[in-house]
């Protein structure tokens, strides 16, 4: 097979990538990594995917080119970039370079030049040239060994259609080079160059094709149709000229094909995997498999594993004014870590030390050490016993808040982010197999994960608590999320009681009910079929029962679930299509799934993810317990299979319409605040105030319209998704939504202002401070400045619900303590808490729910809660 030669049009494929990619997606400090990260995926792709034996990378120059002498408008319709675009060019050169693969510019030229140029030098050597290209105007380099890629992204999924001269002939109906014709009588909009009067595509292209070329067609203006290109082209020939000069690839750049420095050898250098790393792209990281990561200059590591010398070292390190620490266990190997920036120590347990000793070593620096960072304090005081305390910092929480859009927070993400450093990671030291895979090293490299996440805790802990107090949030940080990372891991280690026999009858119940649905389908539907098969039942509604609405996809109908929504109201086989989903997902996900969780105490332990939610709201895992279903009531009887202890009860605690409540105060909106201060049912008066009839003349229906506008406001809804979730017609949707404005005008202006703030700033900001940052503001795609609109909207509002929801459990939980109860906060489910408490202190526990709540935040409407006592969830729900 002959040589081949691999060119990458950079500034078309970065811009393109810029583009098609998040704008979410940021690496240290902020920097925007979208436009890299995508360069980077297409540029892997090819090196797996056609193997090139040399590559190159050409750019363009902002200085003028030589087109821009012949005609000065050239590009000038052209807005600037973002200067999130511009941020990435340096470092995608800065990439290259760690690749070794070579950027090519000349001033005067375009990288089209460029490219064009080596491609015809390359098929004079006999080497196969490719040229990757987002611009079509390289097609007219299609040639004999000589090949044009273009990326195409449709659904998420990014293709490469591959151009030869025949494929641009059958795509185009013309040839390369008569594309160059094609192009001088349409003109090109993108680079500003003006095509003929009545000329556009289809009419340029029917021309070239029967003609063969501009100058041809010129000998034959009486045959042209229609009569306006006919005399566009009589009267503008220096117009063809000009654009044809404009849109013609010079392949005569002075450029040499440099096939030594083209060479591909390695381009997964350590160089580029440090560079990789520090950026965050760990998806990436696999084309460096075979590499052995270089690890940067470090303290010294001390390894301890004898009771004399790890009770020394303790005592030197309880001295320090500051200390990072980290407590691992592994496959019962347990290691402490500790830095202080000049030594780092490991102390690991064996036959002198046991894990409780090294728990004890911990409890005890906690208590001596003014300040004690780790990355992760929740995982620090599950293991040892020790209370909040304003000398611990938590460098992951620091983190998320300063960037909560960042989806992982370990210790090496931490040390890239804020210490420009690379650091290996927990994987890269461990892998995946478990500690008995690394043999004799296991000890060795426990150690050294457990020492560099604690050096990393040291040395970050200044630096984020100074960008905390930068930004304002070090409050927010101290008084709200460092505390309650204690309060989560005392809810974890207890967990709730779940009754495995419950389950198995409630997945009885189930699935009688599905056996139900699964016959009544199959009998609307005249046969039997594969129920969890989309193609076989889109073609069952939308061929063989001709239902509407059917959209075809590349795989068959569509039968999502906004599809069969439509259909359900009128059509029975789509409601019993949607039931039979929701039960199936029961069984499977909680009557089958929840049994492998119940440990060997009857209880189930959650893990709450506080660093995880762009918004500040807690999550749940492992198994999620912030998705029992609530809507229907076979879903909500799950609740039953949740009980207390002997001797308790369960008292839970929800907050009423928070979300709404928080709008009144912070819109400032004074019929919302009266409408909430009258106490009566708020979606009956929105509805009285919406659709001007009194009060006691509101209908369901004008009530469920206005309960729809009233949560949608909150979510920055659009009259679209109004229309669907009320089935009604977009006209009707706009008009609740403006009579809505109309009746709350402060609320119109209010949500106005937040979105103007978060486009000015970059952010949105709860009223406790917490930032979300919202770069979709800035995007030149339509539906990501949509998108971020709504989040500009919604966040502040859904971040001070988080922040009111933590507040009120920091507050309960400290008034538990301080009142001497054994009861205990076991769930947090949204704006719900769950507490176990002794039947004794039941109504104690209400009284201090119901009291805590309230105060979480001071309001211009009150804070209100439904309480309720129960023998299990379900009934206290």
């Amino acid at each position: 097979m002959p040589e081949k030669l691999l060119l990458i049009d950079g500034h078309s494929l970065m811009f393109r990538a810029f583009y098609g990619m998040p704008l979410s997606m940021t690496g240290p400090g902020g920097v925007h990594t979208n436009a890299l990260y995508g360069f980077l995926a297409v540029l892997n792709k090819m090196l797996e995917e056609e193997k090139p034996d040399y590559l190159a990378v050409a750019f363009d120059l902002p200085d003028p080119t030589f087109r821009h002498q012949m005609y000065p408008e050239y590009k000038g319709n052209r807005s600037a970039a973002p200067d999130e675009f511009h941020e990435q060019m340096p470092l995608i050169k800065d990439l290259l370079a760690a690749m070794e693969i070579p950027c090519l510019t000349l001033s005067g030229w375009e990288a089209d030049d460029i490219l064009g140029t080596l491609a015809v030098k390359a098929k004079e050597q006999g080497i196969g040239a490719e040229i990757v290209s987002g611009d079509r105007d390289l097609l007219q380099m299609a040639d004999e060994g000589i090949t044009v890629i273009l990326p195409r992204t449709k659904g998420g999924e990014t293709t490469y259609e591959r151009f030869t001269p025949e494929e641009v002939l059958a795509a185009y109906g013309v040839t390369p080079k008569q594309f160059i014709e094609m192009k001088a009588l349409m003109g090109d909009n993108s680079d500003n160059i003006p095509g003929l009067p009545g000329v556009g595509p289809k009419t340029a292209q029917k021309i070239i094709a029967a003609f063969g070329s501009i100058a041809d067609a010129r000998e034959h203006l009486d045959e042209i149709k229609p009569k306006k290109a006919m005399e566009a082209m009589r009267d503008f020939p220096e117009k063809m000229d000009l654009a044809k000069d404009l849109v013609t690839i010079r392949t005569n750049a002075p450029v040499e094909l440099d096939l030594q420095a083209f060479r591909v050898e390695n381009v997964y250098t350590p160089a580029a995997y440090e560079k990789f790393k520090y950026l965050g792209f760990k998806s990436l990281l696999r084309h460096f498999d075979a590499e052995e990561p270089a690890v940067p200059e470090r303290t010294e590591l001390r390894i301890i594993r004898t009771r004399k010398e790890a009770e020394e070292a303790c005592a030197a390190f309880a001295e320090k004014e500051r200390i990072g620490i980290s407590l691992c266990e592994m496959e019962g190997k347990h290691v402490l870590g500790l830095s202080d920036g000049e030594e780092k120590t490991a102390i690991l347990s064996g036959a002198m030390l046991s894990g409780a000793d090294l728990t004890a070593a911990a409890e005890q620096l906690a208590a001596k050490v003014p300040c004690l960072s780790a990355c992760g304090i929740k995982q620090l005081r599950k293991r040892c016993t020790f209370d909040f305390g304003p000398q611990f910092f938590d460098c992951r929480i620091a983190g998320y808040l300063l960037n909560p859009l960042k989806s992982e927070w370990s210790y090496d993400v931490i040390s890239a982010d804020y210490l420009g450093r690379t650091v290996p990671s927990r994987t890269e030291l461990l892998g995946k197999k478990g500690l008995t895979a690394l043999g004799a090293q296991a000890e060795e490299k426990l150690a050294e994960c457990a020492a560099f996440e604690a050096e990393v805790s040291f040395r970050a802990q200044p630096v984020l608590l100074q960008k905390l107090q930068e930004t304002g949030m070090e409050g927010l940080f101290r008084e709200i999320e460092m505390p309650l990372a204690f309060v989560l891991a005392e809810m974890e280690l207890t967990g709730i009681l779940c009754s495995e026999r419950e389950l198995t009858a409630y997945g009885s119940r189930l699935e009688k009910r599905i056996s139900e649905l699964t016959a009544a389908i199959y009998e609307e539907a005249g046969e039997v079929f594969n129920l969890n098969s989309p193609k076989q039942l889109g073609q069952i509604l939308f061929e063989k029962l001709q239902l509407p609405g059917g959209k075809k996809t590349k795989t068959g109908y569509s039968t999502a679930a906004d599809v069969l929504e439509k259909l359900a109201a009128h059509e029975p086989i789509a409601a019993n299509i949607l039931e039979y989903r929701t039960y199936s997902k029961l069984k499977s996900t909680y009557a089958d799934g929840l049994a492998a969780y119940i440990g060997e105490d009857g209880r189930i332990r959650t893990t709450f993810h506080q660093t995880v939610t762009a918004t500040g709201r807690l999550s749940s895992a492992d198994p999620n317990l912030q998705n029992i279903p609530m809507r229907e009531e076979l879903g909500r009887l799950i609740r039953k299979c949740f009980y207390p202890s002997e001797g308790c009860v369960f008292v839970d605690a929800d907050y009423s319409q928070i979300e709404l409540r928080i709008l009144a105060h912070m819109s400032g909106d004074e019929k919302l605040i009266e409408a909430y201060r009258e106490a009566k049912d708020i979606h009956r008066i929105t509805a009285s105030q919406v659709f001007h009839v009194p009060f006691e003349e509101v209908t369901d229906e004008m009530r469920r319209n206005a309960k729809a506008v009233n949560f949608g406001i909150v979510y920055g809804i659009s009259s679209f998704g109004l229309s669907q979730g009320l089935s009604i017609s977009r006209q009707e949707a706009a008009d609740y939504i403006e009579l809505y404005f109309a009746a709350y005008p402060g609320i119109k202006s209010f949500l106005d202002g937040l979105v103007a703030s978060a486009k000015e700033t970059g952010y949105a900001v709860s009223l406790f401070g917490r930032r979300r940052p919202i770069p979709e503001l800035r995007a030149a795609n339509f539906m990501q400045r949509s998108f971020g609109e709504r989040a500009a909207m919604n966040s502040p509002i859904q971040g001070t619900a988080a922040d009111i929801m933590k507040i009120a459990m920091l507050r309960v939980s400290r008034r538990l303590k301080e009142e001497q109860k054994k009861a205990r906060i076991i769930l947090q489910i949204h704006d719900e808490l769950l507490v176990e408490a002794p039947e004794a202190e039941a109504e104690d526990v209400r009284r201090i729910l119901t009291e805590e709540m309230a105060k979480a935040a001071q309001l211009r409407v009150a804070l209100e809660t439904d309480c309720h006592i129960g023998r299990d969830w379900y009934e206290a729900k």
